[in-house]
């Protein structure tokens, strides 16, 4: 918000070939990075999964929220969906599983990311996928989320 106010005073004071940089500049949209974050993590070494349920190691989250999945479709992730969702208390925690609506294929691609709880009510709050009350959780640009291959059924 601050670098596009600053663009566009900037702007106000550029002519020719430095306007239409700036103008360049502010038209290219903002580039969210993905990945773990200092004092928000997924752990997805050592995951297993059973039928249709996530066993996920640990999960590290500044403030109470949830671990979500989002499916992928046509090899895309659909953010304005999600499968399963599961309550992590603010700190560390261990083994946490997630079962989803369906038994995915082995490799199956998802996006397993965290969500703050922002009414404190352990309720995952999705809402429309768009307007999504329980906030994904961001360090800086870093959105806390990472892409996720279904692992074979442990059949346990």
């Amino acid at each position: 918000m601050i670098r596009m106010a600053a663009v566009w005073t900037c702007a106000a004071f550029l002519s020719g070939p430095a306007l239409a940089a700036a103008q360049e500049d502010m038209a290219a949209p903002p580039q969210i990075e993905t990945g773990n974050g200092e004092r928000n993590a997924i752990r997805l070494e050592g995951a297993t999964r059973s039928g249709a349920t996530f066993t996920f190691p640990s999960v590290r989250i500044e403030r109470d929220g949830f671990l979500v999945m989002h499916p992928f479709r046509d090899g895309a992730p659909v953010p304005t969906e999600y499968v399963g969702a599961a309550p992590v208390l603010q700190g560390i925690s261990h083994d946490v599983g997630i079962t989803i609506n369906a038994v995915p294929e082995t490799g199956e691609m998802f996006i397993v990311m965290l969500h703050y709880d922002m009414n404190e009510d352990r309720i995952f709050d999705f809402n429309d996928g768009v307007t999504v009350p329980d906030a994904p959780v961001f360090e800086g640009d870093r959105l806390i989320a990472l892409r996720y291959a279904a692992p074979e059924d442990s059949g346990e």
